[in-house]
């Protein structure tokens, strides 16, 4: 799995967008027992908060160390820092599998096998993620200038699986029918930067070339963002289930 998030872990902690409850439920309406859930590339911990209020036990982990020392403390967490294709789990021990906006980055052959090991009988398995954001369509227009144009190949190659919604991704699983569900937010102009500049992409240029790239964009933006306003942000949230 490759890191590409570590120099940016304070801002992916305040800047990365929230699931929503109606999203949790439904997985936590899948899962006949909870003591024990897993959640791969934890990050910042987001999930494994949210796990940590239903299960008796959660572990979250991830490559990075860096990502780990901002994640959300909770008594009934442990993290380690391990990458989710050989992990030090013993075998069948969780009753749901979690891995949130990662699973393209991992090596998939290796990370379901784990899975497999790792997961109890009648286990749930979920994939979760989120698309490219919605706000409006002028603002819609100058971001995707930004996507396409500036970063295109700046993204890595990882990236087309979440454009492609992870239909596209192998899942070795006895597949459950999903519900549709987004993440809807509101943000200031300032949160819209901070997202913005946790893109990997954006990282990956501003190596390159030395400079942010939002600086070629950030008049246009600002003019269709609008003066001191907030606005609705939508994510729709990708989501492959499985036992």
């Amino acid at each position: 799995m490759k890191d590409n998030f570590s120099t940016q872990s304070a801002a992916y902690a305040q800047f990365r967008p929230t699931y929503p409850q109606e999203l949790y439920d439904f997985l936590l309406s899948l899962v006949a027992e909870k003591n024990t859930a897993w959640d791969c590339a934890t990050g910042n911990g987001q999930v494994a908060r949210e796990l940590a209020n239903h299960f008796k036990q959660v572990f979250g982990t991830d490559i990075s160390e860096n990502q780990l020392k901002h994640a959300v403390q909770q008594d009934n967490i442990s993290y380690l820092v391990e990458p989710s294709e050989r992990s030090s789990f013993g075998d069948h021990v969780f009753d749901l599998i979690t891995v949130a906006q990662a699973i393209h980055w991992f090596q998939f052959d290796a990370f379901y096998l784990e899975v497999k090991r790792t997961l109890k009988p009648g286990g749930i398995f979920a994939a979760i993620g989120y698309g490219i954001m919605q706000v409006d369509e002028k603002v819609d227009q100058v971001i995707d200038v930004l996507y396409e144009e500036i970063l295109g190949e700046y993204w890595d190659k990882e990236r087309v699986y979440i454009e492609e919604e992870y239909e596209t991704i192998p899942f070795p699983f006895e597949e459950i029918t999903t519900p549709d569900f987004a993440i809807k937010t509101t943000w200031n102009f300032d949160e819209l930067i901070g997202y913005l500049n946790t893109w990997s992409s954006l990282q990956h240029y501003i190596k390159a070339n030395g400079k942010n790239p939002l600086e070629l964009v950030m008049p246009d933006l600002k003019t269709a963002w609008g003066a001191d306003v907030k606005k609705e942000i939508t994510f729709p949230v990708l989501l492959r289930v499985g036992k």
